[in-house]
């Protein structure tokens, strides 16, 4: 039997004794959580960042369909464009230095010697080209896409980016890394942030002076496989090519230093439009001529008027075919036998009096003959013959040929 003096004499003395003697805790109130600041979902934000920069070794664009990363990437940009939280992060971007900004030119000499403001003073309408201002290099940015417009006479090009891309596929070109502006010559093919682009022009040299020194510049023409095409300068492409790490399409067998020097050019293919006031030409649709020069065609065609070969009348170019490596006489004299069906037929008196029969005129569509130069490159050609009736190319099956 317990006694209850016992029990009264083990009992505390005081609410302080009794809260001493908890051993096991249960007087113990569990502690509040700490409310989270904004402070610290800032750094939480950028910590994510941070890894999809350790993860896919490169930043997060806000331009691309997914959506985790675009909002990743539209945060960066953010933080970026705020001093404040540029400060409050920057003891957490030691591994990346994600929040490096360019130090401001000290003087305003600095700032006119700068070639991000070279280009801009150096262009009549440089007031919209945007190229060559400072941007945060993003992998996935559409390169230049303000100063990109729709290329008009994309047709003309097109042929010369289906031969290309026919050659890289049975291995006569290779894709090698870009080494420097010394490949930036006309001709040359480069693939840029994975779209194949062509120099279509090198412009003459222009000499600017900007903060007190001479400057240098060239401008492209510059044709995108998309049907796009840019007028940036030769350091501008190759800043570009340099940041994309793009490529160039070189001759299997040749280095990066030899794209072109292993080419040698062939001629060209021309195709021409006559501009005659002769009523029964001049209402002939589609009515072109197909010829070859060793020379430029401008040079060709310069005594047109007083050429039945040109139908005694001036012409006009429709499309300039520069080929490398390939017989151009004997392309043309493939395309005569392609389109031979709708020759023209017709005869041509000349200024002496003497009847002559023009040979290269057919009638046939210009996009028709585009297509027809892009499959005899990629080997496509003995697959398909003309259709007159249709105005275009058919499989010979389709055509009922054997």
């Amino acid at each position: 039997m317990i006694d209850n003096d016992e029990i009264f004499e083990e009992a505390p003395a005081s609410l302080q004794d009794l809260i001493d003697n908890d051993l096991d805790g249960l007087l113990n109130v569990p502690e509040k959580a700490k409310k989270v600041t904004s402070s610290d979902r800032l750094e939480r934000a950028f910590l994510e960042i941070v890894e999809f920069r350790r993860t896919h070794e490169r930043l997060p664009s806000s331009a691309t369909r997914e959506i985790a990363e675009r909002k990743l990437g539209a945060r960066l940009e953010g933080i970026l464009a705020n001093d404040e939280k540029i400060a409050a992060l920057k003891h957490l971007d030691t591994e990346f230095e994600l929040l490096a900004v360019e130090a401001a030119p000290e003087s305003l000499d600095e700032l006119l010697d700068s070639d991000d403001l070279d280009d801009l003073l150096g262009d009549d309408s440089g007031i919209l080209d945007v190229s060559d201002l400072p941007v945060i290099k993003r992998p996935e940015s559409p390169d230049s896409v303000a100063q990109r417009v729709k290329a008009e006479d994309f047709d003309l090009f097109e042929p010369l980016f289906k031969a290309k891309h026919a050659e890289l596929a049975e291995g006569t070109y290779s894709l090698v890394p870009f080494t420097g502006m010394d490949l930036i010559r006309e001709g040359a093919f480069f693939v840029l942030s994975g779209v194949m682009c062509f120099v279509a022009e090198v412009g003459e040299d222009v000499d600017l002076i900007v903060g007190g020194k001479p400057r240098q510049k060239q401008r492209l023409r510059l044709v995108f496989e998309n049907g796009t095409e840019s007028a940036m300068y030769k350091q501008s492409l190759m800043t570009r090519m340099y940041e994309a790490q793009g490529q160039v399409l070189a001759r299997t067998g040749h280095d990066a230093g030899e794209v072109l020097d292993a080419d040698v050019e062939s001629g060209h293919i021309y195709v021409l439009q006559s501009l005659s006031d002769d009523a029964q030409i001049a209402g002939m649709k589609d009515l072109h001529k197909i010829g070859f020069s060793t020379t430029k065609v401008e040079t060709r065609i310069k005594n047109a008027t007083n050429s039945p070969t040109y139908l005694m009348a001036p012409v006009k170019v429709l499309a300039d075919y520069r080929l490398y490596n390939v017989r151009a006489s004997w392309l043309e004299h493939l395309l005569h036998r392609v389109f031979a069906e709708v020759r023209l037929d017709l005869t041509q008196v000349d200024r002496k009096g003497r009847d002559y029969d023009p040979s290269e005129w057919f009638v046939v569509p210009l996009e028709t003959i585009n297509k027809a130069v892009a499959m005899i490159m990629s080997g496509e050609i003995t697959d398909y013959v003309y259709d007159a009736q249709l105005k275009k190319l058919v499989e010979r099956q389709q055509a009922g040929w054997e």
